[in-house]
């Protein structure tokens, strides 16, 4: 018998389907089956390896073993990623764009971010004031794109901000569902590249001259290995690769509402301005609630792991969800605890919910810092600068959609200052 054939296998001709029905649950579920980190099965026709774990995503993210190139499906490209960004290159072309996504996450240009989230924010509940009831979820979703937009440095008037939320909020709401909502998926990125394709026109023409120092300019003016610069279309990708993931974040937002709402004896803690607890407390959310289900990757060359073979060319599917789950890993998982994170190691490979390993040489999130610091701002004003009423609605969220949002979107009713 050869190695590859000891590997734990599902039995069947293709399990696209029930990664669909399981969604988020899917490799977990089997990992627990076969009383495994790692089994084979079939997706989109051909063979597949699934893996969990912190040991797992150390070897997912080795360089050598795999690579991203042509590993995300075309409806992923189509909507979420788009074609020729980060995410799909590989080696030193990987590494130095990369490189341009790394060089907007200094300290100063993170408190630029923080000052104008707060901002946006401070805007918000104003307007929330003179309402009777309030979306969080949509709400949030336009905070972030009036967040993203003056942050990269793209002018936007405001009766177009929410065209362009709706937009950007497809892109990453659609790439599972089927039908009417995938295209609308589609539609909304081919709108916004050829939008944002027109704006980096003009500044390659001057007809528009944001500052030198904006992320607009720098994606713009960006040049390639070769000293090309890149073409319009990838750059217009790359910047809605900041603009996306942020609105992205209204995800996470909803999750810490539910969270200072299921938890107030979290949530009394969080009063007393204790910075560290604040991180914690954004790091358990992020690793409770489901957000990304899973990465992909090809096999780069033939190798063996754990006396498994792994042959050149084979999809591989990392399970984030099931890894930030894993008891191995983590103390009563199923349990709601931030105080878990004051004993953390660390570990780029154990706790994982935007992906894993090294920020600079690998394929871990470039937008994590920015995650975790707009997470801050709105943490802040859940549980510290806002009173508000969460009347009777259905606060459950699906571990089959993906996304996972809470049903309700959560409904928040006389929205007040804190004084």
């Amino acid at each position: 018998m050869s190695n590859s054939d000891q590997m734990p296998r599902e039995e069947g001709m293709d399990h696209s389907l029930s990664l669909m029905r399981e969604g988020y649950m899917y490799i977990l579920n089997r990992r627990k089956s076969f009383n495994a980190d790692i089994f084979e099965t079939r997706l989109l026709g051909k063979k597949a390896i699934c893996m969990g774990g912190k040991e797992a995503a150390e070897v997912f993210y080795d360089s050598e073993k795999f690579k991203r190139k042509n590993a995300a499906p075309n409806r992923a490209v189509q909507t979420l990623f788009g074609k020729n960004g980060v995410q799909a290159l590989d080696g030193q072309p990987h590494k130095h764009r990369k490189e341009m996504f790394m060089s907007i996450m200094s300290q100063d240009a993170l408190k630029i971010l923080t000052d104008i989230t707060k901002k946006q924010w401070e805007i918000a509940v104003n307007q929330w004031e003179q309402q009777d009831e309030v979306i969080l979820y949509e709400e949030v979703k336009e905070i972030l794109c009036k967040t993203a937009c003056q942050w990269v440095g793209i002018p936007i008037q405001e009766n177009e901000v929410k065209r362009l939320t709706k937009d950007l909020g497809a892109m990453f709401e659609s790439p599972a569902k089927v039908g009417p909502n995938h295209w609308l998926g589609r539609n909304s990125r081919n709108h916004v590249e050829k939008w944002m394709g027109e704006i980096i026109s003009q500044v390659r023409n001057g007809k528009m001259n944001p500052p030198e120092n904006s992320i607009l300019y720098r994606f713009s003016w960006h040049r390639d290995l070769k000293d090309n610069l890149l073409d319009t279309e990838t750059v217009a990708v790359e910047v809605i690769n900041i603009l996306r993931p942020i609105v992205a974040i209204a995800i996470f937002n909803n999750f810490i509402a539910l969270a200072v709402h299921h938890y107030p004896e979290k949530r009394d803690k969080l009063k007393s301005d204790d910075e560290k607890y604040a991180q914690m407390f954004i790091q358990e959310v992020r690793r409770f609630y489901p957000f990304f289900p899973f990465v992909m990757a090809l096999v780069k060359k033939d190798f063996t792991w754990r006396g498994y073979n792994f042959e050149e060319g084979t999809l591989t599917l990392l399970d984030l969800y099931g890894t930030n789950h894993d008891p191995e890993i983590w103390k009563k998982p199923e349990v709601f605890n931030p105080e878990r994170f004051a004993e953390w190691e660390g570990s780029p490979f154990s706790f994982i919910p935007q992906g894993g390993g090294d920020y600079f040489m690998g394929h871990r999130c470039a937008g994590e810092w920015v995650t975790i610091e707009i997470m801050k701002v709105s943490l802040d004003f859940l549980a510290n600068r806002m009173v508000y009423e969460i009347p009777d609605q259905d606060l459950s969220y699906s571990m089959v959609s993906m996304p996972s949002i809470p049903h309700s979107k959560i409904v928040l009713k006389n929205v007040k200052r804190r004084i």
